[in-house]
């Protein structure tokens, strides 16, 4: 555009404080620059349940934030916050709050149910570095949408495990977890990386060449989002779903 004003402006919920604009991935973009990532922060203590109970009743401060920054669209971030609402809670916040604004509200588990689907992936091995209570809710989360978890790791972790791995350290993982994942599962169709923490895109190339299977994390699909809706062209070198195979 002339005045150089992004094309399309997306708002981001996250589990933490918030953080400075286009700060989540910067190390490595998705999305063309005319598409510009606005953020803020449900301030969440942990990914318990009690947890995030207590952080939700900020959604609606979350969006009317975000919309003030110029958000066309507002994303429930991420699969731990939207596992543990459950699937039913987590689309009437969204319906409720898109009647309310008139802006579209989206999540990230809908986002990933929406992605497996547009690859026809009904099987999933779950790499998974959460803690059993958590994983549980995941796993729920997605059978009501039709998506079998053929299998799913864990590491044990909640909120403050996750943010202390280093880039390295959440690079090797999500490599190791999801080669557990798919040979745990065995005849499972795609792969899923779920969290944002622990730098997953690295995975994707590595394990779609590995197994000859998809594989959706967090970003990836939230990317997509905005790519099937036209607002960016698709993206080669990072997998199968934003490359539009």
């Amino acid at each position: 555009m002339a005045d150089g004003s992004p094309s399309y402006t997306w708002g981001f919920i996250g589990p933490g404080v918030g953080g400075e604009d286009e700060e989540r991935g910067r190390w490595q973009k998705l999305l063309p620059p005319n598409v510009k990532q606005v953020n803020v922060g449900l301030g969440i203590s942990d990914y318990t349940v009690d947890g995030v109970d207590d952080a939700i009743v900020r959604y609606d401060d979350c969006v009317d934030a975000l919309i003030a920054k110029g958000a066309q669209r507002v994303v429930l971030g991420g699969v731990p916050i939207c596992s543990q609402l459950g699937r039913a809670r987590v689309l009437k916040l969204s319906q409720e709050s898109q009647k309310r604004t008139g802006v579209l509200a989206d999540s990230t588990n809908e986002a990933i149910i929406a992605a497996f689907q547009r690859l026809g992936v009904k099987r999933v091995a779950i790499a998974s570095r959460w803690a059993g209570q958590l994983n549980k809710a995941m796993v729920d989360y997605f059978a009501e949408a039709g998506i079998t978890t053929a299998a799913v790791t864990s590491e044990g972790q909640w909120a403050a495990q996750g943010s202390a791995m280093s880039i390295e350290e959440g690079i090797v993982m999500a490599i190791r977890l999801g080669r557990e994942a798919k040979q745990q599962a065995g005849d499972a169709d795609g792969i899923l990386l779920p969290g944002g923490a622990w730098r997953s895109l690295t995975a994707i190339p590595i394990l779609e060449e590995e197994f000859a299977i998809p594989v959706v994390t967090n970003n990836n699909a939230r990317a997509w989002r905005i790519i099937d809706a036209g607002f960016a062209p698709p993206r080669e070198g990072w997998g199968r779903l934003l490359a539009g195979d």
